[in-house]
Parts: structure tokens; sequence; C-alpha cells
């Protein structure tokens, strides 16, 4: 069996979910305006895309393991052009809000799909695959700041980008189609194979109902960072749109380095040791974000911040499924639930607290979800210590 194509399909696949994910921050100042949407409403749009991708991620876990990955991947790409494209369309803040629901559910099945099929293809090199598989994400939230600007010298428009991501995941979604008809099969059965996984089973073991709250740290991290950050740095500290978009290509640049190197950094430190730098790490750029407004110190805190988090969810979600294979799909579905939950926390805390008191205050959030990261880190480290040394 031929993993090169399926692995193609997938990796494209989440270049483009990192474009779409890290372009909502991108483009909230002017969705708000053109949209007339108060910054409690711009809190509601990331909750709702939060508690869609909690459902996919519910029903991805569950359910996945019983279609063909990537003909399931083709239908869902297709299905999230159509709803991408719809969203581009919309003049109202009502309308726009059931269809990043919908956008969210569909992002978070895929991304369930992903990590499930790499690490079934790729046992002996989980880490570093799924590792790879992320720094294409990294990769797409990188990319987007840069294509976005300059898109907008030309269209300046918050639609065409939007309409852009979605001619490209048609594309992905056709290619996934014509992978699927050529290798019916992906991996080897499971013994679950048909059957839905449980949820319960899993969160009994208490290592992984840790891994679920440092997920959830994780996902109030970096989606309060990237869905905030560029309106923090416009209306809280002074930036044009246009700076502001290009110093968060600092952040989202952290990311794509820690996802690409931090699997070489395993040969010296365990993965327990190695969570706990990646944390520090990024508690340290959240702080100097908060304590300085220049350029440099700002991209620096960026930097660190983007160095500290990106690499944390391969590491911690391939470490699991070293731990339980078979429950694979639930782990990438519960480590995707975790990442929500904080992301959804982030988006409505965050418009909360800048609707009463602006945003340049409201951006305290980062480090404090940063603070929180580090000492759930420290608990599942120890936990993880203790089972291996049991």
């Amino acid at each position: 069996m031929s993993r090169l194509h399926p692995t193609a399909v997938i990796f494209s696949g989440f270049f483009l979910l990192g474009n779409l994910i890290i372009l909502w921050g991108m483009l909230l100042p002017d969705m708000a305006k053109s949209l007339q949407m108060a910054p409690a409403i711009s809190g509601a749009f990331f909750s709702l895309m939060s508690v869609g991708t909690i459902l996919g991620a519910v029903i991805g876990g569950k359910y996945v393991q019983k279609f063909h990955f990537l003909r399931l991947f083709a239908f869902l790409a297709i299905g999230e052009t159509l709803l991408l494209l719809l969203l581009s369309l919309v003049h109202s803040w009502q309308l726009l809000l059931p269809l990043i629901l919908l956008v969210g559910l569909t992002y978070s099945v895929m991304f369930t799909i992903g990590h499930t099929l790499i690490a079934r293809l790729f046992v002996n090199k989980r880490a570093a695959m799924m590792g790879l598989m992320d720094f294409m994400f990294s990769l797409g939230t990188l990319t987007a700041p840069l294509w976005v600007v300059m898109l907008y010298w030309w269209l300046d428009d918050w639609r065409w980008p939007v309409r852009i991501i979605a001619l490209c995941l048609l594309l992905v979604g056709l290619y996934s189609w014509r992978v699927a008809q050529l290798q019916p099969v992906l991996a080897p059965a499971r013994s679950n194979s048909g059957q839905s996984l449980s949820y319960l089973a899993v969160l009994r073991q208490p290592l992984f109902f840790i891994m679920l709250l440092v997920m959830i740290g994780y996902g109030a991290a970096e989606w309060g960072q990237g869905n905030w950050f560029v309106s923090y740095a416009v209306d809280g500290i002074g930036y044009q749109a246009e700076s502001a978009r290009l110093l968060l290509a600092w952040f989202t640049g952290g990311m794509v380095l820690s996802r690409l190197g931090f699997a070489l950094l395993l040969r010296w430190l365990q993965p327990g040791q190695l969570m706990l730098l990646l944390g520090a790490c990024a508690l340290s750029g959240a702080v100097l974000l908060i304590l300085t407004r220049g350029y440099l110190p700002v991209a620096l805190g960026n930097l660190a911040l983007g160095l500290g988090i990106g690499g944390l969810f391969p590491l911690m979600l391939s470490t699991a499924m070293d731990l339980d294979a078979d429950n694979g799909p639930v782990l990438s579905g519960l480590a995707s639930i975790g990442t929500s939950i904080g992301f959804q926390f982030a988006g409505v805390a965050t418009g909360v607290w800048a609707q009463h008191a602006g945003i340049a205050q409201a951006f305290m959030l980062v480090p404090l979800a940063c603070c929180w990261l580090l000492a759930m880190l420290w608990l599942f480290s120890r936990m993880l210590q203790r089972r291996r040394l049991a």
C-alpha cells in the first residue's frame, strides 16, 4: 500500500485548514465593521465556531473509523467549500453565526481524520510524521497573513480571502476522492473496526483526563492569540492593520519552527521534559507581549509564544497514541475537544472583557491561559513518568 498520495492529501488539507483557522482573526476587524458586529458578537462568533469544532470532534472521534477515511475527507472538503462560499455572501452577522458553527464542525471532523490516518500509516514514526502534519497546518497559519496582506493591495474586501480558501479546498476534495478510488484500503483492520469508540472509557484514565485539561489551556492560549492579537495590536496598542498582521506572522512562524523541529529534541529529552520546556517558552512570550509595545519586543514575544505553543499539540497527541493506539480517533477527538473548549472560553471571555474594559486589558487572557497550560503540563509530565515507571 502506497502512503505517498494519502499523506499528500492530508498534508495539503492541513495546510489549507491552517489558513482557514487563522483567517478569522485577521479578518475580524473588517468583518466587524462591515457587518456591524459589537465586541461581544465577535466573541460569540468565535464561541460558535468552537462549539462546532467540539461537536465535530465528538462525532469524528466516535465514528470516523466506520468510513473510508479519504472518501469522507473529500466529502467534508467539498461541503466546507460550499459553506465558505455561502459565508462570503452574507450581509448580516445573524446569518454569519450559524454558518461559522457548521464551518467549525466540518473542519474538526477533517482534523480528526487527518490525525487518525497519519498515526495509523506511520506507526514507527508517529511523533515525527504527526509533527510534520501539524507543521503543514502551522505553515498555513504562517502564510495566511502574508498572502492576505498582498491580496488587500488589490482587493480590500474580507470576502475574497474566504472565497480563495474555498476554491483550494474544492481542489483538495477532488484529489482526495481520486486517491480514495485508487486505494480502497488505507490501514490494517483494527479490533474495533466498525464499532463506535467510547470517550468515557478513555476519560476514566487520569492521564488522559489531564491531557484534556492541558488542551483546554493550549486552545485558550493559541486561539486567544491567533484570533485576538490583530485586534489587540490595532485597537489596544495603536499599530496599523498591515503591521499587526505581519506581527502575527512571527507567532505563526514560531509555531512552524516548533512543529518542524520538536521531534529532534526528543533525542535528548523525554516527552514530559520537552512539554515543560515548551510551556515555559510560551508563558515567557505571552508575558513579554503585555509588558512592551515596541515592534521588536512584540515580534520576539510572538515568536517565543509560537515556539512554545507549536510543538505541544503533536507531541501531546503522539505521546497519548503511543500509550493507547487503538483509541487513536478518540484521543484525537479528545485533544480537539479540549482545544475547542479553550478556544470557546478565549472567544467569549475576551469579547465580554473587551466590551467592558477594552481589548488592551482583555488580552491579559493569553498569559493567564499560558499559566494554566504550564501547570497542567507539569501534572501531565508527573503522571506520565509514574505510569512509565509502574
